[in-house]
């Protein structure tokens, strides 16, 4: 978990796009809110190793919101029960449920539809949000942090020097 972390920090830390990283925290986002063995989940972690994501920050935001999932479960409860008892869609869930492939989804299952529902309203704010999160941490908090002067002791020391040195023959992975 400390290495994934540190990934995160480095991701955090580089010239990797601010999108990829937010559309990363969307789609663990996506992936903690749901229940995890789901056939929609496939297509997000599919969509995870497909796209150029980090996927440190993917498995972190995952980390993230499998907790907060299990503390609003009973919003996602209420939220798909509500959905799946609109009179307005009776004959759409009655005709999914007739579909075998339908079935397959568990969309009649009231917290499997709440935390997809829930998710997918909650997808385009958490991109923004962690978009511009992103964005300031690299304007603020990572300049206040370099110019600390232990953080510029040790940049100046010769292990570290040496450290940038090999992990850029390595291509930069930790």
């Amino acid at each position: 978990m400390i290495t994934l972390l540190a990934k995160l920090l480095k991701a955090l830390n580089a010239e990797t796009s601010p999108w990829a990283l937010a559309w990363a925290f969307v789609l663990g986002m996506f992936l903690g809110l749901t229940p995890l063995f789901s056939l929609h989940n496939i297509l997000i972690l599919f969509l995870a190793l497909s796209l150029r994501i980090n996927f440190a920050g993917f498995l972190v935001s995952f980390a993230l919101f499998s907790g907060i999932a299990y503390l609003i479960d009973p919003v996602f409860d209420y939220l798909g029960e509500t959905i799946l008892q609109a009179e307005a869609l009776q004959g759409l869930w009655i005709g999914l449920y007739e579909s075998p492939l339908a079935r397959l989804l568990q969309y009649n299952h009231t917290i499997t539809m709440g935390s997809v529902v829930f998710a997918l309203l909650f997808a385009v704010p958490w991109l923004f949000i962690s978009y511009h999160l992103i964005v300031a941490y690299r304007g603020r908090v990572k300049a206040w942090f370099d110019r600390l002067r232990f953080v510029q002791v040790i940049k100046g020391t010769k292990f570290f020097v040496t450290y940038q040195r090999i992990s850029g023959l390595r291509g930069g992975s930790l």
